[in-house]
């Protein structure tokens, strides 16, 4: 008997998204995603001058702050032809590589670990060998009996006042949740240590951009001088905090983020097998050992995998305006061209057309426009992005840690490298890459400590500040690799002014709906991929797999009043 499944809102993520799934018996047959938030920054942008674009296009997403500001400020220097100095580009890749290490270790405790992770359940676990099992996976120092009895008493006392408070609205008591008792109140009590790591760690953005969230930037380098006799410049205390901040998070990464994904993966080890989805994978490549012209010295290699082949990297070329296109055929969007064409984003338009029934309705027309997300395609292909791609990149291009960390994954697991596609193998990426570039943050930190040693403190270049210097029309590309995937912003300058933007962001590639061929987004095709629902009226399935890409839909769509005014205001009293 067929049925049909409806989330919405989806939950524990960014933004807001609507998933539908089309049952065919217990099985989930068609899958839909559906952005119901409607875009329009890049209309905002329009006119304004491209050294200010980054500052609007920051505030895209409040969890994606950085990562948007960056690839708005590279858009433009890509545009004028910009080489910003290397101390830089040091300071960005720390600035990026804290936002991965941040946003992953949140995203893993906070937004995906409660799909595997039953808070009730750890009311009957045994403090002592929950210690016991903890010892047992790491030498992190907050394992002993004691630590964990107050933990479960914490949550005891939330259940008895009916206040679950964060760990509300969840399915505990799901046959789905696998793990033993103690491995919930381990986790639990993780989660609640995440928190109070997380505040340390976000504080590098504020010592090298200002402030957190939405740090500052600047065309032409970072905005932080260096001067170790200054109080207002980087010196030699800062420079020792973000030593310290850089030990932190590897301490946690080490000792309590990798550990803990492994034990948990290990009693689901069947979802290793579910959520295959496209096969597709695309990585724009990032953190750059030299300079954003050099993609040879990026950690993350730049490439496409097809038809899950890692034997073989496809280069992506930018400039190609068949290559990277948009699609609004399943969308809420017109192009002057007609509803069946693609546009590459330096031609690519904003038209804004909702032709989709009343809310709140019971059901999508999945047969019209059903999203506000647009189908961005490379090379006609339908791609996933995001951690699992950048590890797959890295894996094929012979990273030495990175096939250490995998090879022994797999080994300690006892699956296959075929098991890295899949719903369990995005969160295993997720988790791997975070060790990897915890390593890199102290090798950034060391190569901008020997260059102020060697007396290089340049952060800026001024000559690049001034339009007047730049050519009359100009058009540039801001790529980088955000926590999420793929992040390209694409500007058009005319007369030192923006004559068009546009921001295709990861969320954009993976929840993106059908195309004109009716290819799905990675969203749709990794759910219609090997789901079996327990209860459809707890769909704990669908979420597992819509967490593994770690949505952000406040990034593929905004909201805008068409006249520019405020919409809304917000008091706290």
């Amino acid at each position: 008997m067929s049925s049909r499944i409806v989330v919405d809102p989806v939950t524990r993520i960014e933004g807001h998204l609507r998933i539908e799934a089309q049952m065919e018996g217990n099985q989930i047959g068609q899958a839909y995603s559906s952005g119901t938030m409607v875009r329009g920054i890049e209309i905002i942008l329009q006119g304004r001058d491209p050294r200010d674009a980054w500052a609007f296009a920051q505030r895209i997403c409040g969890v994606c702050t950085l990562v948007h500001g960056v690839a708005s400020i590279r858009s433009v220097e890509n545009a004028i032809g910009a080489k910003i100095p290397p101390n830089a580009e040091l300071i960005r890749n720390l600035m990026i590589g804290a936002q991965y290490i941040h946003d992953h270790v949140m995203h893993f405790y906070h937004l995906h670990a409660l799909d595997w992770v039953d808070v009730v359940s750890a009311l009957s676990a045994d403090p002592k060998a929950t210690a016991a099992l903890a010892t047992s996976l790491s030498s992190y120092p907050r394992s002993s009996e004691g630590y964990f009895r107050d933990v479960q008493k914490k949550v005891k006392d939330f259940v008895e006042a009916g206040q679950l408070g964060i760990f509300a609205k969840a399915y505990w008591g799901h046959p789905e949740y696998k793990l033993p008792p103690e491995a919930n109140l381990m986790a639990v009590a993780h989660y609640l240590d995440a928190l109070e790591w997380q505040r340390d760690v976000a504080r590098l953005h504020a010592i090298f951009g200002g402030k957190n969230p939405h740090p500052n930037f600047v065309v032409g380098g970072a905005p932080c001088p260096i001067d170790l006799n200054s109080d207002s410049a980087i010196n030699s205390k800062r420079l020792s905090e973000v030593q310290d901040i850089i030990n932190k998070m590897k301490v946690f990464v080490e000792q309590v983020y990798v550990p803990d994904t492994l034990a948990i993966a290990s009693f689901y080890k069947d979802w290793f097998y579910r959520g295959e989805g496209l096969g597709n994978f695309m990585c724009f490549g990032d953190l750059p050992g030299t300079s954003m012209d050099d993609p040879d010295s990026f950690l993350f290699p730049r490439g496409a995998i097809l038809n899950r082949d890692i034997s073989t990297v496809h280069d992506i070329d930018f400039t190609d305006e068949s290559g990277i296109q948009e699609f609004v055929s399943s969308s809420w969007y017109d192009y002057s061209s007609g509803k069946e064409a693609g546009l590459h984003p330096w031609l690519g338009e904003t038209n804004l057309n909702y032709t989709g029934p009343q809310p709140p309705y019971d059901q999508l027309d999945v047969e019209q426009s059903y999203s506000w997300l647009k189908s961005p395609r490379w090379q006609g292909h339908a791609m996933e992005v995001g951690p699992l791609a950048r590890v797959l990149m890295l894996y094929a291009k012979g990273h030495d840690l990175t096939q250490h960390l995998v090879n022994s994954t797999l080994q300690q697991l006892d699956i296959p490298v075929r098991a890295l596609f899949s719903t369990l193998g995005r969160t295993a990426a997720r988790t791997l890459e975070t060790a990897v570039l915890a390593d890199g943050m102290q090798g950034w930190l060391d190569s901008l400590i020997g260059n102020i040693k060697a007396g290089d403190t340049k952060t800026f270049d001024e000559t690049l500040w001034e339009p007047e210097s730049w050519p009359k029309s100009c058009k540039g590309v801001g790529v980088m690799e955000a926590p999420r995937g793929a992040l390209s912003h694409w500007v058009v300058i005319e007369n030192g002014k923006i004559d068009n933007y546009q921001a295709i962001v990861p969320s954009t590639w993976n929840a993106g709906p059908r195309d004109p061929n009716g290819q799905p987004g990675a969203y749709e095709a990794a759910l219609e991929d090997a789901h079996v629902m327990y209860d459809p009226e707890q769909p704990l399935e669908i979420l597992r797999t819509i967490h593994s890409f770690d949505p952000c839909i406040a990034c593929a769509v905004h909201v805008t009043d068409p006249e520019g005014e405020e919409l809304v205001q917000v008091a706290v009293r």
